[in-house]
């Protein structure tokens, strides 16, 4: 792949204009969600972000060699669902997301359900049958297999079933589950700078786009099913409705470190005059970024520096990533784009 360039309408925090003044958040939003800064951002990695690990990088790396060779022999036969597009990407250009069908989250979920709600019985069933045990007058081997066989065979074993059920169709049965969504949800794009929430109606979509510097960022707290807040991160257009609600792919969060961390991933990864951050997914795409080029050769970094790392010191960088998130210093810092926008 070649290198790619940027376009003249691509976001860089150096180069910020002046700005109409945005429309002010009112009811619920106002209340729930508080605005965070732009710039001085840090070199920071949200949990979810940083994967994959090494040994999967050098997995795929040496897949994708064997498949060019195939390829060019002739003999490369696709593999069942390689020739689907799901419309998700992940590279230099553009971080787009798409959901899969509705289909597949169906066997996920009934998956994960099976699989917990098998453990979780057990675990209760042995609790429930230890109890009746304990009660019993005599015979307390009776007491202990009637009380555990009724759980097992009323609750655990449905459960069981339901997981075996699931987890064949996942692994053995791709073309059953496996099936993309409408398209993507929304895109970030570096090339262009552009912001892009997808809409659906029927089987007619609609773009709605803006530039990256004509939004802000929230972080909105609402409860839980138990009271407790959580917290998630959201992107707002100052002049319309486009927004991009994050919880897709970061979880709402009981702190509001990880959302933070994720709106300074955004930004980094936005900004042309910043490289790539420096996180696993974008190891193999580096080289096609003119910037990331630039930084990468004058720090002399290693082009491998994700892929030939072992195990032990990926966990320890994980660690020393989770305490930077936890030292974020966010909600400190000035708003850079404060002396560019009015905002109401």
């Amino acid at each position: 792949m070649t290198q790619s360039s940027y376009a003249t309408t691509s976001y860089s925090s150096a180069n910020l204009q002046r700005q109409p003044a945005g429309k002010a958040r009112t009811g619920l939003k106002r209340l729930t969600g508080q605005r965070l800064p732009w710039g001085n951002t840090q070199e920071v990695v949200p949990d979810s972000f940083m994967q994959p690990e090494p040994k999967s990088l050098r997995f795929w790396e040496q897949e994708n060699k064997r498949k060019a060779e195939l390829k060019a022999k002739g003999s490369y036969k696709p593999a069942p669902l390689e020739h689907i597009d799901f419309h998700d990407r992940c590279d230099h250009e553009h971080y787009r997301h798409a959901p899969w069908a509705a289909r597949t989250h169906f066997w996920i979920y009934l998956a994960t359900l099976g699989k917990g709600g098998f453990f979780l019985f057990i675990f209760l069933g042995i609790w429930v049958a230890l109890f009746e045990t304990f009660r019993a007058d005599q015979n307390h081997f009776q007491a202990f297999f009637e009380a555990f066989s009724f759980l097992f065979y009323t609750v655990s074993l449905p459960c069981l079933l339901v997981w075996g059920l699931a987890s064949l169709v996942i692994h053995k049965l791709p073309r059953l589950w496996a099936k993309p969504g409408k398209g993507p949800k929304w895109e970030l794009n570096r090339r262009n700078g552009m912001i892009t929430v997808f809409k659906y109606k029927g089987k007619e979509a609609t773009e709605h786009r803006a530039p990256f510097h004509e939004f802000d960022a929230y972080i909105n707290t609402t409860p839980d099913r138990q009271g407790l807040p959580m917290n998630v991160l959201s992107l707002e257009h100052r002049y319309s409705d486009i927004s991009i609600h994050f919880g897709d792919i970061k979880p709402p969060s009981p702190t509001v470190n990880q959302p933070m961390a994720l709106w300074d991933f955004i930004q980094n990864y936005m900004d042309t005059s910043h490289p790539l951050p420096n996180a696993p997914l974008f190891e193999e795409h580096r080289h096609n970024d003119p910037t990331t080029v630039e930084h990468d050769k004058a720090k002399g970094r290693n082009p491998r520096y994700w892929i030939n790392m072992d195990d032990e010191t990926f966990k320890k960088a994980k660690h020393e990533m989770l305490g930077r998130v936890d030292r974020i210093n966010t909600l400190t810092r000035p708003n850079l784009m404060a002396q560019f926008v009015e905002y109401n």
